[in-house]
C-alpha cells in the first residue's frame, strides 16, 4: 500500500519532492533504462536462433504415386500427394539466399512444379542444427520418386561461414540459388520486419551508422547481409561459380515468370510455371498464383509479406547507396550480372 500512494502522490505532483535527490536521480535514469532494454529486445530479435526441437518441423508429406500426375493434395498448395511411394533424399538443389530477398515467393513459386518436391519451414540444418547429423537432416525431407528434385530454403546459409563447406561434405554436386535484392531496400525491408516485432527500436539511421553519424556500422546484421560480394567469396572457395544461380529479387516481382524460367532451366526441369500461373495484386504490391494447386481460389503470401516500409530519409538512403556501390559492381563482376542497383 505505501508504493501504491508513493505513486498516487507522485502522479499529483504535491508530493513530487518528497523522495528527493533519490527519487530525481531515479527519473532521470527512466530513459536510459528504457533505451537499453529496447536495444537487448532487438539484439534477442537479431540474433540467430536455436536449432529448433525436432518436433517443430512438421512432417513432410510421403510422395506422390505414378499414375495420375494431376492429384494434388487439397489442403497444401503445390504439395504432390503420396501414397506411400518414393524415399526421402538429401536435396539436389537449395535457396541458400539471402533474407529478406524474395526466397520465400520463390520457393512457393517452384512448388507448383510436379517435379519439385520442397520442404515448407526452414530446416537451419547447416548454421544452427549441424551437430544433429546427415541422417536427421535427411529425415525432415519429403519422398520424392526417381526425376524428382528435393528442394529447401534456409536463407541464413549464405550469410554463414561454415554453411558452404557443410553443404560440400554433403555433396559438391548440390545447385545452390541465391535470391538478391537491391541491399539498401533489402536491408530496409529487414529492419521493418524487425520493427514489426520489437516496437520502439532507434531509427534505421540510429543503427546504421556508428554513434548515428559515424561511419556505416556492418556489424548491424541488417547492414552486413548485403556485402554480396564478400560472403560469395566464401562460397567461391568450395563451388564453382557453375553450381550458382543468381535471381534478381527486383524481377521476381515484375516478372515472376521470366525469372521462373531460369530457375527450372538451372534445375534441368521443363518450363511447367508460367506466366498463366500469376497475377500482380496491387494491393500487396507482388504477385501472387492465379490458382494455388489443389484449390480452385487465388493464393498469396501471408500478411508479414509486402508490409510497407518505415520512411527512411533521403540522406541516410543515399550514403549507404554510397556505401554499398563498390561492393555492388564487384558482385556484378563476379557473377556475370548487372543487377541495376547503382
Amino acid at each position: 500500500m505505501a508504493g501504491s500512494g508513493g505513486l498516487a502522490g507522485g502522479a499529483g505532483g504535491s508530493q513530487g519532492t518528497v523522495g528527493g535527490p533519490g527519487a530525481a536521480l531515479r527519473a532521470s535514469r527512466a530513459p536510459v533504462l528504457f533505451a537499453a532494454l529496447v536495444l537487448g529486445a532487438y539484439c534477442l530479435c537479431a540474433l540467430p536462433g536455436r536449432c529448433p526441437p525436432a518436433g517443430r518441423v512438421p512432417a513432410p508429406a510421403p510422395a506422390r504415386a505414378e499414375p495420375p500426375r494431376a492429384s494434388r493434395s487439397p489442403g497444401a498448395p503445390g504439395l504432390p500427394v503420396a501414397s506411400g511411394s518414393g524415399r526421402r533424399r538429401f536435396p539436389q538443389a537449395l535457396i541458400v539466399g539471402v533474407k529478406k530477398g524474395g526466397t520465400r515467393a520463390l520457393l512457393e513459386f517452384l512448388r507448383l512444379h510436379p517435379d519439385i518436391r520442397a520442404l515448407g519451414s526452414e530446416p537451419h540444418f547447416f548454421d544452427r542444427c549441424y551437430e544433429r547429423g546427415l541422417a536427421w537432416y535427411r529425415s525432415l525431407m519429403p519422398r520424392t520418386l526417381d526425376g524428382q528434385i528435393t528442394l529447401e530454403k534456409t536463407p541464413s546459409y549464405f550469410v554463414t561461414r561454415e554453411a558452404p563447406r557443410r553443404i560440400h561434405s554433403m555433396s559438391p554436386a548440390t545447385k545452390l540459388i541465391v535470391v538478391v535484392r537491391n541491399p539498401v531496400t533489402r536491408a530496409i525491408s529487414d529492419y521493418a520486419q524487425t520493427l514489426s516485432k520489437t516496437p520502439g527500436l532507434p531509427s534505421f539511421g540510429a543503427l546504421a551508422f556508428r554513434r548515428g553519424l559515424g561511419p556505416v556500422d556492418t556489424a548491424w546484421s541488417a547492414v552486413r547481409i548485403g556485402l554480396y560480394a564478400q560472403h560469395l567469396d566464401n562460397w567461391l572457395r568450395y563451388f564453382p561459380l557453375s553450381r550458382f544461380l543468381f535471381v534478381s529479387g527486383e524481377r521476381l516481382v515484375s516478372d515472376p515468370a521470366g525469372e521462373l524460367g531460369r530457375v527450372q532451366d538451372f534445375l534441368g526441369l521443363k518450363r511447367v510455371v508460367t506466366d498463366k500461373h500469376f497475377y500482380f495484386n496491387a494491393t500487396k504490391g507482388f504477385p501472387c498464383l492465379k490458382k494455388a494447386q489443389g484449390s480452385g481460389r487465388p493464393h498469396c503470401l501471408g500478411k508479414s509479406k509486402g508490409r510497407p516500409h518505415p520512411r527512411v530519409p533521403e540522406a541516410v538512403v543515399q550514403r549507404l547507396r554510397a556505401f554499398y556501390r563498390p561492393f555492388n559492381r564487384k558482385f556484378y563482376q563476379m557473377t556475370g550480372q548487372d543487377f541495376g542497383w547503382d
